[in-house]
């Protein structure tokens, strides 16, 4: 299926609707244009592949996971205390309070709990989640064509990032559940590799995966979130904000403009996952329970414990992702499109309908 996918991209005639169309030889950029892929897609000067190519997919895996697996395990501490939070908030009252508690008991050598399984992990969900994200968009544009992939793009965005979210989450799964059992069972082992045969001998496979219902209802919802806000804000600050195109930015500044852009993105977030999170959380420290007993014993205000925190974890998380994604792609020389223009024939059909 993937290859089947990656030779549609391939093939797509409108694998970049969002490129700014450029001549040879000229070193103005010609605005007001876009322009597709050709059928087999070509290099353009100072880029290391072609858009759309293999190549190119292969890489913004290998992006996303620098960005996700690097920024999760840099967030550690921070995540234990929030996930001791949601499952035990008698006991842990506050984040300031759980820090304490955390250090009291364990030393500083508690607060890395489950850095192991954070890494592994989500850099398996980001290669899956920005790699896939850019085989998607670029498949779904080919479906519905240039002027509805601009018309309608942030519905690209929405379900580009659902379809690789889905996959993301079965590869991240079996890690998170070892994770959140290390960080919140008393009397569970301390280290991945002690807890990965301690959960199969237990439960079997559905040890791993009994949570990834509620893992998708949270991260799906979050990663729609994350992409679609993220390329409109992308889109909003450089039409109103940012003094100048695009174009006209050094790579310092484009990069400034993504951290900000991913942190906005960031809360939303936050906000829109937290309540599954928070299930999915409880769920793996209590054997045997289901998404739905978990959500009814909880309550809603229970669902919203540690949202303050998550939405710092979230928010800084989401903004250096985009950022660190981003750098890889001008460090490895990757092309990166700017933000969409109307296409051509769409200006023109507006203006005969009188419309533009």
């Amino acid at each position: 299926m993937f290859k089947s996918v990656v030779e549609c991209c391939k093939n797509n005639p409108f694998a970049s609707p969002f490129q700014t169309a450029k001549c040879e030889g000229r070193k103005e950029p010609i605005f007001g244009r876009t322009i597709g892929a050709a059928a087999t897609p070509t290099i353009v000067p100072g880029d290391s592949c072609a858009f759309g190519s293999q190549k190119y997919f292969a890489l913004c895996g290998l992006g996303g996971i620098l960005s996700c697996g690097i920024t999760h395990t840099m967030v550690v501490p921070l995540d234990l205390v929030k996930c001791r939070i949601q499952v035990n908030p008698d006991k842990y009252k506050s984040v300031v309070n759980g820090f304490k508690v955390t250090l009291a008991e364990d030393g500083m050598k508690g607060l890395a709990k489950g850095w192991a399984p954070t890494f592994f992990g989500y850099s398996l969900q980001g290669l899956c989640k920005f790699g896939l994200y850019e085989v998607f968009k670029v498949y779904y544009s080919d479906m519905i064509g240039e002027e509805n992939s601009y018309v309608y793009r942030t519905w690209l965005y929405l379900a580009a990032s659902a379809s690789a979210e889905f996959f993301a989450d079965i590869a991240l799964s079996p890690m998170e559940s070892a994770k959140v059992r290390i960080q919140t069972q008393p009397g569970f082992v301390g280290t991945l590799r002690e807890a990965l045969p301690v959960i199969y001998k237990a439960e079997g496979m559905n040890g791993f995966y009994k949570s990834l219902v509620p893992l998708w209802m949270r991260q799906i919802p979050y990663t729609m979130m994350k992409f679609a806000c993220f390329e409109k804000t992308i889109e909003l600050l450089y039409r109103y904000v940012v003094p100048k195109p695009r174009d006209q930015c050094t790579k310092g500044e484009q990069l400034v403009v993504t951290f900000a852009a991913g942190y906005i993105a960031g809360v939303f977030c936050a906000i829109v996952s937290h309540p599954a999170d928070t299930v999915v959380s409880k769920l793996n420290q209590e054997k045997g329970a289901s998404a739905a007993d978990v959500a009814r014993k909880l309550g809603f205000m229970g669902m919203w414990k540690g949202l303050v925190p998550r939405i710092v974890m979230i928010g800084t998380l989401t903004a250096a992702q985009w950022f660190i994604y981003d750098a890889v792609k001008v460090w490895l020389a990757l092309p990166r499109p700017p933000p969409p223009e109307m296409p051509e024939s769409l200006k023109k059909k507006l203006q005969a309908q009188g419309k533009l």
